[in-house]
């Protein structure tokens, strides 16, 4: 038996440590459901569809942005941090929402976008004014080169350069996304400021936390290097999906972002949320091979943030060795910090799609990886639709809203696949989620998957979801307790939990072809466990698993 490193992080001991091992629910506004039929999800909509996510079973939502914004980036492009959109409604449905979430026992986490904001921001149409006004030095401002060129050679993640001619100031400013996206100067001591205070304004209102978005993208080097050119060990991509037609993968980025001076500012945001009690933070990691130094140096010695993930398990691959690798990878180098573990989010192929080799299979993927990652130590993240086994849309290029996928269309289709309208019922228009045209269209192999056509059904994905989720919640080892590695034949994914005076195995097979494994002598065995959806069988120590199957049982 080989084993890897146990974690080290603290265990779940208080109310104030509700976020170790939480499950996440992602929602993401603008595709949830729409009250006012003008096809675009709204918070009103959101707050009627709470008691449904909370049957599920899960402890916490995250809402994608809803703030004001002219929404060139359907909303990480923010012009007012204290305000929501009129289309998604006004504050006072978002306290609603809020008070109804806790009522049922769930937390609320919201985005924020603090990287950089609309160029429509009063902030930013301030400093872009002159050069002496005093917002000048809130945004990245750099002169060209003599020959007017850019101030360097940093690119944007959206494509071209990371810097766009201003002809008010007559220099250039930084954005690391769109142009219409200036990146904020967090080493100007008043954005920090600022931008602490709108965090403040959503505590106040009862937010419990917030997910981060891009937060090692807040400073940028002083000196404005040069970045040098992408090695084979760089590992550097864009975390978004399009990292080998996308130039931004051909430089080591060192000095446009992971920059020293975060570590200060992240301290200052984690000491701002301790004075609220039982909040939490969750940052979105995105440095290539370095994710995972990055994401150690943001949650060790519990006065950073609480928690981050990565995009290690949100690529294309499922199989026993690379999920093996991603959660040992970071138990070796986070010793002290806390991961969230997802399959799906906002910006990536939905997972079913990823990690199925036909439709016919794709039911028995969205079971499998549910019960694998509810196994894992850390916290876990859903994507709404997930719960459905909702495959990838496939739209056409007249239908794309991702500024993203319309500049790099046809080599990479964007974020709007993963996107589309939640479906909810499948005689009704838009299967019930907005009465009106959607914002994109929904495919008619989602409709078939609706909420009302899978309730009844025991066997359906959405209930394996609730049954799953319950199971985990059951037993307190799969929340926060150690985990380690069993080195078995056949690729298979095999390790314990342990932790609350219980020891508990599971042996996965994420292969197709059914496997016989002889367990180990030195493994004693109480009882088998049953895994909701799972078909594996025991006899003696021989263990038969069908293909896409798990076991779990009592040591």
């Amino acid at each position: 038996m080989a084993q890897t490193g146990m974690g080290k992080g603290k265990g779940k001991n208080s109310a104030a440590d509700w976020w170790r091992g939480a499950v996440i629910y992602q929602v993401y506004p603008r595709s949830f459901q729409d009250s006012n039929d003008d096809g675009i999800g709204d918070l009103k909509g959101i707050t009627r569809r709470l008691d449904y996510i909370a049957s599920l079973g899960v402890d916490a939502i995250w809402l994608s942005p809803f703030f004001t914004s002219p929404m060139a980036d359907m909303g990480y492009d923010v012009s007012d941090y204290c305000d929501v959109d009129p289309m998604f409604g006004t504050l006072a449905d978002f306290d609603a929402l809020v008070e109804k979430a806790h009522g049922l026992g769930l937390k609320v986490i919201i985005d924020q976008v603090i990287s950089h904001t609309s160029d429509r921001h009063p902030w930013f149409r301030e400093s872009r004014a002159s050069k002496d006004n005093p917002k000048a030095d809130w945004y990245v401002w750099a002169d060209p080169k003599p020959d007017g060129s850019a101030p360097t050679n940093w690119l944007s993640i959206f494509g071209g350069p990371a810097w766009e001619w201003d002809g008010v100031r007559r220099q250039y400013y930084m954005h690391n996304f769109l142009a219409s996206q200036p990146d904020l100067n967090f080493h100007n001591p008043e954005v920090q400021q600022a931008v602490l205070e709108a965090a403040r304004f959503w505590l106040e209102r009862g937010v419990d936390g917030f997910r981060l978005d891009t937060v090692n993208y807040y400073f940028h080097d002083r000196q404005l290097r040069d970045n040098p050119p992408h090695t084979a060990n760089d590992g550097e991509g864009v975390g978004l999906d399009a990292s080998d037609v996308n130039p931004y993968g051909m430089q080591d980025h060192i000095y446009d972002k992971t920059r020293p001076e975060n570590i200060g500012f992240l301290q200052k945001l984690r000491h701002l949320l301790d004075g609220y009690g039982a909040r939490t933070t969750v940052g979105e990691v995105g440095d290539g091979e370095r994710s995972l130094k990055t994401v150690a140096a943001y949650t060790s010695g519990g006065d950073k943030l609480h928690m981050c993930y990565t995009f290690d398990l949100l690529g294309p691959e499922f199989t026993a060795s690379h999920i093996r690798d991603c959660v040992t990878s970071f138990q070796q180098v986070v010793q002290d910090g806390w991961v969230c573990w997802a399959f799906s989010n906002h910006d990536v192929m939905r997972h079913v799609s990823r990690f199925s080799l036909s439709a016919e299979e794709q039911p028995a993927v969205a079971k499998l990886a549910l019960t694998v990652l509810s196994s894992l130590k850390g916290s876990i993240c859903l994507y709404q639709g997930e719960e459905l086994g909702l495959p990838e849309a496939e739209l056409a290029f007249e239908d794309l809203r991702d500024p993203y996928g319309i500049r790099f269309w046809p080599a990479f289709k964007g974020r709007d696949g993963c996107r589309t309208p939640m479906v909810w019922n499948a005689a009704e228009d838009n299967a019930g989620f907005s009465g009106g045209t959607a914002w994109l269209p929904v495919p008619q192999a989602h409709t078939a998957l609706a909420v009302d056509q899978q309730e009844s059904d025991a066997a359906s994905v959405l209930n394996h979801y609730r049954a799953t989720l319950h199971l985990r919640k059951s037993h307190p080892a799969l929340v926060d307790g150690e985990i380690e590695f069993l080195s078995l034949p056949d690729n298979l994914l095999a390790f314990i939990r342990k932790g609350h005076g219980e020891t508990l195995l599971f042996v996965f097979n994420l292969e197709r072809e059914r496997k016989e494994v002889e367990l180990p002598a030195s493994l004693r065995l109480a009882e088998d466990l049953a895994l909701p959806g799972m078909r594996a069988k025991r006899e003696g120590r021989l263990l038969v698993l069908q293909g896409l199957d798990g076991f779990c049982a009592r040591l």
